[in-house]
């Protein structure tokens, strides 16, 4: 069974009850039962972190054991420097990180709407609320 890590950062750890009419009622225990159910050839590891090292060093697990990535980065999409190194490897190493957002952040406020993981992740999703997250590893799947 192929194993995928979804993993998340800050903040989505109150997912259901942080401003649900952006990011959905939704709890991420839900989002990830959902995801068992629809990938049950896939073995779902469901990660979060409000700590950007523990974040990096997930990443840096994912690249020594191969193993693709669904990485919601959430506010660290827009500044973390770090974050993006540690992807490069994932990069480097030809392992699948696909980032996904809950909400669109291109129709949000302008400091969200750049990601500095995006230009080294191997896809983008975003806008489709929990959906996002299976179209990700629908594509991990597949690939």
């Amino acid at each position: 069974m192929r194993t995928v890590w979804i993993v998340n950062g800050p903040n989505l750890g109150r997912l259901g009850t942080r401003e649900p009419e952006i990011y959905g009622s939704e709890t991420g225990d839900d989002i990830h039962k959902m995801l068992q159910e629809r990938f049950p050839e896939l073995e779902l590891e469901w990660r979060q972190s409000d700590d950007e090292a523990e974040l990096m060093s997930w990443i840096h697990d994912a690249v020594d054991s191969k193993t693709p990535v669904v990485f919601n980065p959430a506010a660290f999409s827009h500044y973390s420097y770090a974050l993006r190194d540690a992807c490069v490897l994932m990069q480097e190493a030809g392992v699948p990180l696909v980032e996904v957002h809950l909400s669109n952040p291109a129709s949000r406020e302008s400091f969200r709407r750049h990601s500095v993981i995006s230009e080294v992740a191997s896809g983008v999703i975003q806008g489709f609320g929990a959906e996002s997250y299976a179209l990700a590893l629908s594509w991990i799947d597949r690939h």
